[in-house]
Formats: C-alpha cells, sequence, structure tokens
C-alpha cells in the first residue's frame, strides 16, 4: 500500500477571516427568482449563504414576508415574521403565514446566523406575485374563439394507423379588444391563456419574450395559463390587446400534404383572459374575455405542430393589435368551453444562441442549402426582399442526400416553412408556432445575397437558426483536457437544449413526445447542467394527468396517442412508467423536494398496484426492454437482454424506493407491505435469470448484470464476481458497449461505484466503436438515436446521454454523499485515468457552487475545491507513492484517514487548493 502523509491545520484560521461576513443572496420561491403567477397557497421558499470563512453553517434564520415594500424596509413582517428559528434548513422552507391572496404581491427577505455567533444583514428584498387561485379569481372571463370544433371530430386520443375522422384545416385567429385607462396606474398584470399556443401583444407590441406559450398539457385535464406584468406598457388613454392563436398539440390539421406524426384533436384554438389594472388612488379595474371581443384570421394559414407553418404576408392587416385600428369588419368572438386552468410553474420557452450559415450551396435543381453548422432545436429568422405575392419555401433537415439536397426521411416530412411577400422592401419573418430540429435548411423561391441572380428572384438577405429551449438556468460547467469529452459533453449538451422544452421530448422533429423513461435514467445528467426542477415537477403532473383508471402510467407523458403497432408494447413499460415513482424521490434528493413525494404518492401506489396484476410469479416481461442496444439487428427492442430481465429489475428498484418513501412520509404499513413485496420479486427474479455456476444473470448482458448490481438484486457474496463479468464482457469486446437506453447508465453507475472508471475512460475514449466518438467522427453535432449515429433514425436525440453525469461525477468528481440531500453532503473524488491532465468542472447545486479544478504534472497533483456555506466535504485523492498533502492556504481539513487505496480528508466551506507532491 502506498504510503501517505497528511499535514492537517485543524481549525487554523487567519486572523484577517474573522471579521469576514456572512451574506445571504440567491431567494428563490418556488424555485424562481421574484416570480409572478404562483398558485401555491404555501410557497417553498430558498436561499443560499456565501461567506470568505471556511467551515461556515447556517444555525438559524428569520424569514419576514410584507404586504408591501415600505412595511418590508421598516422590517416588518405583517404578513409573516417567522421570528428567530434555530436550524440549519435554508432550502425549501414552507410559507407559514396568513392566507396569501390572489394577484397580490408579497415581499420578503432573510437574514441568518451561523456556528461562529454572526449574523447577516437582511438580504436584498425580493417578491413574489400570486396568480389565480380559483375560477371566481377569472372574474368572469370567458373561453373565446373565432370558430368551434364539432364534438363529432374531437379526438383526445388517437390510435395510430387508423384514419382520419375528419378532413379539413383550421383557420388561425388573431383577438383584439380595446379599452381606456383614464388614471394614473401603478401595476398593470395579465393572467391569460391560448390554446394550442398564443403571443400576446400590447398597443402594437410584444408582450414577454418567450416562445409557445403556455406550455402543453393533457388538455383534457388541464391547460396551462401565463402570468405578465404589462405595467410599462399601457399608456393613458385608448390601449388596445391583441393575440395570435396557433394550434401547438392542442389541434393537429389533418391535411394530407404535410407531415403530422399525431392525429388529436382537443378543439380548434381559443383564448382566456384577463387583465387587472390597478391604479395609484388604490381602485383596480378588469378587461376580460368575453363575446365583446373581436376575432378575424391571421397572416399564419397553416400551422401544425410537425408539418410547418406557412405565413402570407399580404393578409397582415397594420395596426390591428393597436388601439386606433378600424375593426368594424371583425367578427365578434364565439364563448366556447375550455379546460380546468392551473398556472405555468416551469420556466417558459425563449431563444437562445442564433447561427448563421456556416456554407451555403446550390443543388442541381436551383435550389439553395444553408448549413448551419448545429443541429439544434430551432426556428429561423428570413431576411427577405421581393415582389409582392413571391413565395419563399424553407425546408429543414438534419441530413443531406449524396447529392447535397436535404433529407426528411429521418425526421418525417414534408414538414417547411413557407413566406409569402408582401414586396414593400425588407421583410423580416419568424415563424410563432412551430419549431423543429434542423442543421440544413433548403430554400425554394429565392437566391442568397450576392449570388447570381439573373431572372430577379426574391433575394434573401440574411436567414438564421434561432435556438429555442426552455429557460431553466443553466448551473454546471465541465472542461477537461481530453479534446473528446469536451466535444462529447456538447454532444450530449445539445441533446438535453434541443429536447427541454415544455416536456423533455425525445427528438425536436418526427415525435415531439414525452417518453417517460428518459426522466429517471438523464435525471441526473439534466440535473448537473440545468436548474430543470420546475420542468421536472411538471412532468409528474402530467404523468398523473395520463395514468389510466387500471393505474398504468403509459410510455408517453402528456399521452397524446396509443400506439398499437406490436401491442401495448409501446405504452407499457416498467421502464418507462416507473418514473413515477423514481422521480418524486430523485426531486427529494437532487433539491429536497419533500412535497412531490406527498403529492403524487397515490400516483405511485396506483401504479405498483398495476404492475403487481401484471406480474407473472413476481416477475415482468411486456415493454420494450433495453431499447436500442446494440445486436445484430437495426436497433430496436431489446436484443441481448431477455425480455423481464430489466422490467422486474426496476419493478424490485421502484418497490425499494416507495419502501423509503413511504417510511419518510410516516406510513408504516405501507413500507412494511412493499419491503415484504420486494424480498419476493428479489427471490423471484434470481430464481428465474441467476446463474449460480456462471455468476451471470441471464444471458451475461452489459445491461442484465450492471442493473442487477445497481438494484441490489445481486446477493453481496456473489457481487464482485458479477461486476467482474460485466467488466470482462466489456474488454473482452474491446472496450465497446453494447447496453442500450435502459441498461447504459446502470452500466457506467456500477462501474463508477466500484472504482472502475477506468473502463468508462477505455469504453469512451475511442470513435472505432458505435458510442459517443463515432458519432462525432460521423459529424454528428447533437447527440444521436442509435449509438452508431444511422441516418435512418433521429440525429437529436435525448435518450443515451448517460456519460454526462460521469463527467461531473468522474472526471469532475463532483458527488453527492451517500446520505446527502441536495448535495448538502458532499463527495469530491476526482478521477484521473488515462492520458487526462486536467478538469475544470462547477455545479451550482441548491446550496451555492460547487467546483473542482485539478491538475496533474509530473510528480504534482492540484486540486481547488469551492464547498458553498451550509454544506460539508470528504475530499479522496488519488493514490500515490509517499504522498504528502498540504493546503496551499493553510486553511483546515481534518486527516480522515484511507480508504480504498486512497487519501481522505474532512472540509467544511470555503475555498481550498490541495497538493499533492510523490517521490
Amino acid at each position: 500500500m502506498s504510503k501517505i502523509l497528511i499535514f492537517s491545520w485543524c481549525y487554523f484560521m487567519s486572523l484577517s477571516l474573522f471579521a469576514q461576513e456572512i451574506k445571504v443572496v440567491d431567494l428563490t420561491c418556488g424555485y424562481r427568482k421574484n416570480p409572478i403567477g404562483i398558485d401555491l397557497t404555501s410557497p417553498n421558499l430558498s436561499w443560499k449563504l456565501q461567506s470568505a470563512r471556511h467551515n461556515v453553517m447556517q444555525t438559524a434564520y428569520q424569514i419576514l414576508v410584507s404586504s408591501s415594500l415600505g412595511q418590508l424596509n421598516k422590517n416588518v413582517g405583517d404578513v409573516w415574521d417567522s421570528k428567530k428559528v434555530n436550524a440549519n434548513q435554508s432550502i425549501q422552507l414552507q410559507y407559514k403565514g396568513t392566507e396569501l391572496l390572489p394577484t397580490k404581491t408579497y415581499y420578503w427577505k432573510v437574514r441568518v446566523w451561523d456556528n461562529f455567533g454572526r449574523q447577516s444583514a437582511w438580504s436584498d428584498s425580493n417578491f413574489w406575485q400570486m396568480g389565480l387561485l380559483s375560477t371566481e379569481d377569472w372574474k368572469g372571463a370567458k373561453w373565446i374563439a373565432y370558430e368551434k370544433l364539432a364534438d363529432s371530430n374531437v379526438n383526445v386520443l388517437p390510435v395510430d394507423g387508423k384514419k382520419d375522422q375528419y378532413q379539413g384545416s383550421n383557420i388561425l385567429p388573431m383577438f383584439r379588444k380595446k379599452f381606456g385607462v383614464a388614471k394614473t396606474v401603478k401595476k398593470a398584470t395579465a393572467f391569460i391563456s391560448g390554446l394550442g399556443h398564443f403571443e400576446m401583444s400590447l398597443n402594437g407590441e410584444k408582450v414577454g419574450d418567450d416562445f409557445l406559450a403556455p406550455g402543453w398539457t393533457k388538455y383534457d385535464k388541464e391547460a396551462l395559463y401565463v402570468t405578465y406584468d404589462v405595467t410599462k406598457q399601457l399608456k393613458k388613454g385608448e390601449n388596445a390587446i391583441g393575440v395570435m392563436l396557433g394550434n401547438g398539440f392542442y389541434y393537429i390539421p389533418p391535411v394530407k400534404a404535410r407531415y403530422r406524426k399525431l392525429k388529436i384533436a382537443n378543439g380548434y384554438p381559443k383564448m382566456i383572459c384577463r387583465v387587472l389594472v390597478e391604479y395609484s388612488d388604490g381602485t383596480s379595474t378588469n378587461i376580460i374575455s368575453d363575446q365583446t371581443w373581436k376575432t378575424a384570421p391571421s397572416p399564419v394559414t397553416f400551422s401544425s405542430i410537425y408539418g410547418g407553418e406557412d405565413y402570407n404576408a399580404n393578409l397582415e392587416q397594420k395596426g390591428w393589435n393597436s388601439a386606433g385600428f378600424n375593426d368594424s369588419k371583425w367578427k365578434s368572438a364565439l364563448l366556447v368551453e375550455g379546460p380546468k386552468l392551473n398556472a405555468q410553474k416551469e420556466e417558459p420557452i425563449k431563444t437562445f444562441e442564433t447561427f448563421s450559415a456556416q456554407n451555403i450551396s446550390v443543388t442541381s435543381n436551383g435550389e439553395w442549402v444553408y448549413d448551419m453548422g448545429q443541429n439544434s432545436s430551432a426556428i429561423i429568422e428570413l431576411t427577405v426582399r421581393g415582389k409582392k405575392g413571391d413565395t419563399v419555401r424553407i425546408t429543414p433537415a438534419e441530413l443531406l442526400k449524396t447529392d447535397g439536397s436535404v433529407t426528411q426521411k429521418n425526421i418525417g416530412g414534408p414538414s417547411y416553412f413557407t413566406y409569402i411577400l408582401k414586396g414593400d422592401g425588407l421583410e423580416i419573418w419568424r415563424p410563432k408556432f412551430f419549431y423543429t430540429g434542423f442543421r440544413y435548411l433548403q430554400v425554394r423561391g429565392a437566391v442568397p445575397s450576392g449570388r447570381e441572380n439573373t431572372s430577379s428572384t426574391t433575394k434573401i438577405d440574411d436567414l438564421k437558426a434561432l435556438h429555442i429551449r426552455n429557460a431553466a438556468e443553466q448551473v454546471g460547467q465541465f472542461a477537461s483536457s481530453s479534446e473528446l469529452f469536451n466535444k462529447t459533453f456538447n454532444l450530449i449538451d445539445w441533446s438535453i437544449k434541443s429536447n427541454m422544452v415544455s416536456v423533455f421530448t425525445d427528438c425536436p422533429h418526427r415525435e415531439k413526445l414525452g417518453w417517460l423513461e428518459q426522466l429517471h435514467l438523464m435525471g441526473n445528467s439534466v440535473v448537473y447542467n440545468y436548474n430543470a426542477a420546475p420542468l421536472f415537477k411538471k412532468a409528474l403532473a402530467d404523468m398523473k394527468n395520463s395514468q389510466l383508471p387500471n393505474g398504468l402510467i403509459p410510455e408517453i407523458a402528456p399521452e397524446y396517442v396509443k400506439f398499437e403497432w406490436g401491442g401495448d408494447m409501446f405504452r407499457d413499460s416498467p421502464e418507462w412508467g416507473s418514473s413515477g415513482i423514481l422521480l418524486p424521490w430523485y426531486l427529494y434528493q437532487w433539491y429536497g423536494d419533500k412535497q412531490a413525494m406527498v403529492d403524487y404518492y397515490p400516483m405511485m401506489q396506483r401504479y405498483l398496484n398495476y404492475l403487481a396484476t401484471k406480474a407473472d410469479n413476481y416477475v415482468l416481461s411486456q415493454g420494450l426492454g433495453d431499447w436500442y442496444d446494440l445486436g445484430p439487428k437495426p436497433p430496436g427492442v431489446s436484443q441481448l437482454t431477455p425480455m423481464g430481465v430489466t422490467g422486474t429489475a426496476i419493478y424490485y428498484y421502484d418497490l425499494e424506493i416507495i419502501t423509503k418513501i413511504a417510511a419518510l412520509l410516516g406510513k408504516k404499513a405501507d413500507a412494511l407491505a412493499y419491503s415484504k413485496l420486494a424480498i419476493e420479486v428479489k427471490k423471484s427474479f434470481n430464481n428465474k435469470f441467476f446463474d449460480l455456476k456462471t455468476k451471470q444473470y441471464a444471458t451475461g448482458s452489459q445491461a442484465a448484470n450492471a442493473m442487477a448490481v445497481y438494484m441490489n438484486l445481486v446477493e453481496e457474496k456473489d457481487r464482485s464476481a458479477v461486476i467482474d463479468n460485466l467488466v470482462q464482457d466489456i474488454r473482452n469486446r474491446k472496450n465497446s458497449l453494447t447496453a442500450g437506453d435502459i441498461g447504459y447508465r446502470y452500466v457506467l453507475r456500477v462501474l463508477e461505484d466500484a472504482g472502475k472508471s477506468d473502463v468508462i475512460f477505455d469504453m469512451n475514449s475511442r470513435s472505432d466503436v458505435p458510442g459517443y466518438g463515432m458519432q462525432l467522427a460521423k459529424g454528428a453535432t447533437a447527440l444521436t438515436e442509435s449509438w452508431a449515429a444511422l441516418p435512418t433514425v433521429s440525429n437529436n436525440h435525448f435518450m443515451l446521454g448517460h456519460l454526462m453525469e460521469w463527467l461531473y461525477s468522474g472526471v469532475g468528481g463532483i458527488r453527492q454523499a451517500e446520505n446527502g440531500i441536495a448535495f448538502n453532503q458532499i463527495e469530491i473524488e476526482p478521477e484521473v485515468l488515462g492520458d487526462l491532465t486536467s478538469a475544470d468542472v462547477r455545479y451550482n447545486a441548491p446550496y451555492g457552487q460547487i467546483s473542482t479544478k485539478w491538475k496533474k504534472t509530473g510528480t504534482n497533483f492540484t486540486l481547488e475545491v469551492n464547498i458553498p456555506a451550509n454544506t460539508k466535504a470528504v475530499v479522496y485523492f488519488p493514490a500515490l507513492p509517499n504522498g504528502i498533502i498540504s493546503e496551499e492556504n493553510n486553511v483546515a481539513f481534518a486527516n480522515s484517514g484511507i480508504e480504498n487505496g486512497k487519501a481522505k480528508v474532512s472540509i467544511g466551506s470555503g475555498h481550498y487548493k490541495f497538493n499533492l507532491k510523490y517521490q
């Protein structure tokens, strides 16, 4: 064993640090900073602590919530004064003040005390504004529409393969309402929903900077509304509201000439709106949607979430959303029924990166192909000049044919954008209700500026791709000395960003559906990168709304279609539906959110009751298994792992997790019953699938052995042998993977937990076998659906990005301790492997930023670590002969000895720079 010497200066601190203050920052309500439209009656409040001093822990806090900023500035909590509470909790504190009133704005701040006896200053003032808590709070606002879909044509859950009940498109309407403002406005708030999507304007200017609002849901159960502060857009005198509507997933027009994956028809577009105007004199007024609103067709002549969008600029009505417009030729709005409304709690969709063409080429038929250089979820922005009536068609695609033209075979087509010019100079257009995934754009009917244009064809001044995604805050960063790992990180990140919208979709083009296995398998990878808790919680609501009466949680949520090809295999897979069990538990682990377990416990119970009815001697064999594993046939249903292995393993894991949840929620009888059932499942699983002689599960596939180990189905005496078999299979295949969508995450988890990250490194440091390296070598710029980046399937897919988790936890070494919640107990254990010489990794966790920066040179290893206040950490160092560990600034750390051949030290919060020297 290597000899490790550790120098520690426990409790030593330079005198200059004693004067350093503790500061309260980053206050959030319901995960968001200064949110508006909150419909939670007891929202959760959180904050972070900052201090340059080491080993800082909060010992007490005080929260003030006030009805006005003036009261708060006087330190008067007239709504809630928690008083001084002796506790270290700084996340997920439930509001416990007086009853919160709809539309009311509340102001709050926090101060804390720490373990050094210091009292912080009050935090900066923050606020939240309540939304509408009941139907009555809409003040009589009605759902309004341009036209109504006949009840006989409503098709809430279509079945694939069946003929349409109805043929025809629909009008994409505009609505307007004029109103006066005679007094000084103190505050104005709009509460609005438009289905499938809306774009609101006030006095001719767009309200908000979001896109595809509101988020999409299971519309027969709920719709979402969005809240905007429109104070600055109001003016004294005449004002006008304008609203445009698109179809989204609410209605997919059955037009044969355009691609559509689904045939859903909840109804034609509709909207509901309440604008609350509060005046400085204490009075208020409401502008509500009703039959006095006027409506007309918009210039959007076709809109489908799958088939594209068409816009005829000649149909524009100048000033339609301004006060002076003459709407006498518009018709009165039609009153219709609409779904139950809840506030949108997840971040909106917004535009982010902008891509210009890296190359423009011409096809044999005279069309132009723009290469944007990046495959992403995006819309276009077209800048064009031409004659009135000229038509430009733009076809998006991920891939090109051999002749250089685009192909939509792998993403579904025909799908395209069409713009008809009005011919009055420079025209700029963006679609309002359609996005897709693409890298290439093929243009018909126009010529790029600067290219030969002998026939005076319409000229494109510019064509851009605007990446759109959910606006969840980015909280992670990764960089290393391995260019392949850096590119792999970006590859996976683009698939996350491209499929993180109102749901976590599988792909941004062909399906755009919320396949559920991704949530629990890719959850850790997402959380390291983005503060996506509200989006995960929204996914739970979608699951609850999609759950069948018999308890089944279908593989897709919101469930917009019932795929009947192959029986129920695309509806009933335990590996998919188990997100309903696992996601609430993971939210508790990731964010300390206990409420999700409380809210969705009945859903979990109903699903486990359903699985029990499907089990044959406690074995579940239905579904897709290890989807898209690498077998001898084209990828699809599990090939190397027999049906029953992955389904039963996840069933056992569900039971183990709900046992913990039940115990945590004080449901002792439930915990005991689930624990007993888990024992029977484990016994049956091992009897059926484990070979005592070979120490292999089922066929000995990577997925089978890894899942048995991870789910603790392996008896302890056999654990090492099964792990050895997993490693041997990988080594025998020259360090290549075979596990698919379900199994690969568990392969990585088992190897890392067993101290075998060297195997992970070897598997993912090559490009000659299917995997991330091969995808990059084939030119992929986003993670693809298949390990081999096949041109026949999606080339921007979410499901196989599990290595992202290891890049943070392994290369970066940022892990949560087994008993940690929301990273309050941290492990720092960077894996120094192969030719890796450095890494710089950061994760802004619920308590604050955790970062590691390490470098290996010759006989030196340096490790810079930042641990947030109110947390603790254990640091593991690579085992090196005769190593000496020191801290550059002589900051305190405790020698914890040697564990698994690695030096181990315990530290509190603060910044450290460790040096490990060896001879």
